[in-house]
């Protein structure tokens, strides 16, 4: 009987997704399982772990440092995913479960030295309102340019910021990097 079968769960809350995420073992334990569409075993995900623990090779790991990542998912780890109901573990095979899916909006990797899309937009906005001010008010000349013509400038800014958005979302989702954050 696996552990999620043993104990009666509900989707973790908020402060209990927070505590299970600030490890850095449950995070690879997840990333590695969002890797691989079936169960992984035990000692692959063991072995993965350490190996990004270590930032070598699987094949360069000592028996010690496999065994260490070992011992603490199985005596620690795996228990709290499965208790939080975000693995099933059962016979050394762990797999997500529905609810892991949930973390993804936790996991979202911004990259260094990248503006804040909450930010870039606000600043599109008001350079944006800053334009069509001016053309209402004349300051922007609209001979050359039609007042729609810069209406569908900015409509041309908004979307093309929005794929390029939607482009980088999809490029650092947590499923799409080989090693985790």
């Amino acid at each position: 009987m696996s552990l999620t079968q043993q104990h009666k769960y509900e989707a973790p809350e908020k402060d209990e997704v927070f505590d299970i995420l600030s490890n850095h073992r449950r995070r690879y334990v997840i990333h590695y399982c969002k890797l691989h569409e079936n169960p992984v075993s035990l000692s692959d995900l063991a072995e993965q772990v350490a190996a990004w623990e270590q930032d070598k090779p699987v094949t360069e790991l000592t028996s010690s440092e496999r065994k260490r990542v070992y011992t603490s998912l199985q005596q620690t780890h795996l228990d709290r995913l499965a208790e939080s109901g975000l693995i099933s573990y059962e016979r050394d095979q762990i797999s997500l479960s529905d609810d892991a899916q949930e973390l993804d909006i936790y996991l979202d990797i911004v990259p260094a030295k990248s503006i804040p899309w909450g930010v870039y937009y606000l600043g599109l906005s008001l350079i944006s309102g800053l334009v069509l001010l001016g053309v209402w008010l004349g300051f922007v000349p609209t001979d050359t340019v039609p007042t729609i013509g810069w209406a569908f400038l900015m409509l041309l800014l908004f979307l093309g910021s929005s794929i390029a958005q939607v482009a980088q979302n999809r490029r650092y989702r947590l499923d799409q990097l080989d090693k985790p954050p």
